[in-house]
């Protein structure tokens, strides 16, 4: 478990997206770790002055088993790798959210880590008849299935936040949502930023549990735990 101010070292996947920046950011305010490195097939503009080590390491997603050194050495991983099937069609989608995460957890706990935290989504379910729904749910219990001391699954719900990338759908779904989320603040969506707290809050606390699913409600109240960041 990480503290406050200590040392130890994380890992983020999944850096540039809504979710993935929140983190990042939330991981520098905070400072549960001396270094965090940013696992990603690019490079990112990152935070700089905040007292901890930020490094990254470009890999290729492809060939993720040549890159075994990025991975080594990390005592929580936090993944929120994800595409989308409109962005990279059926076959891209299950690569990116199924394939690709399993392998970065395979290669995590090859590399001694201990804690592996994850992102996935409401309703994953590995029989769901809905592509997205059972690849999620498939990749949950292959991650499940790689004996980390802990594995923490959030299933967050519609993710409220400011993309890079515009999508039609989910933009009208966040309008319509995020004005429901001032009367039902828990039952429909959560904004990104929740999200970010509740990861960290999963390193900072212990749980008794081998493997803890948060639901989107679970999401809202360990967020709520951790006092917010200037940043």
């Amino acid at each position: 478990m990480a503290a406050p101010g200590g040392g130890g070292s994380c890992f983020v996947l999944g850096a540039s997206g809504a979710t993935g920046r929140a983190l990042l950011r939330e991981l520098c305010a905070q400072r549960p770790f001396s270094r965090v490195t940013v696992i990603g097939r690019r490079q990112l503009s990152l935070p700089e002055g905040n007292g901890v080590a930020v490094e990254q390491a470009v890999v290729d997603f492809e060939r993720l088993g040549e890159h075994a050194d990025a991975f080594r050495g990390h005592d929580v991983g936090f993944c929120c790798l994800g595409t989308t099937r409109s962005k990279a069609g059926a076959d891209g989608f299950v690569r990116v959210d199924r394939d690709y995460v399993v392998q970065a957890a395979e290669l995590a706990r090859a590399g001694g880590c201990k804690h592996f935290v994850l992102q996935s989504s409401r309703g994953a379910n590995e029989r769901s008849s809905f592509l997205y729904l059972r690849v999620k749910g498939e990749a949950e219990k292959l991650v499940e299935a790689l004996g980390f001391d802990r594995c923490t699954i959030l299933r967050p719900a519609l993710l409220l936040c400011s993309r890079q990338e515009f999508r039609p759908g989910e933009w009208i779904a966040q309008q319509v949502l995020g004005f429901n989320a001032r009367f039902f603040p828990t039952a429909f969506s959560v904004p990104v930023e929740m999200v970010a707290r509740a990861m960290v809050a999963s390193a900072l606390q212990p749980s008794g549990k081998k493997v803890e699913v948060l639901e989107n409600k679970a999401i809202h109240q360990l967020g709520k735990a951790v006092p917010q960041q200037d940043t």
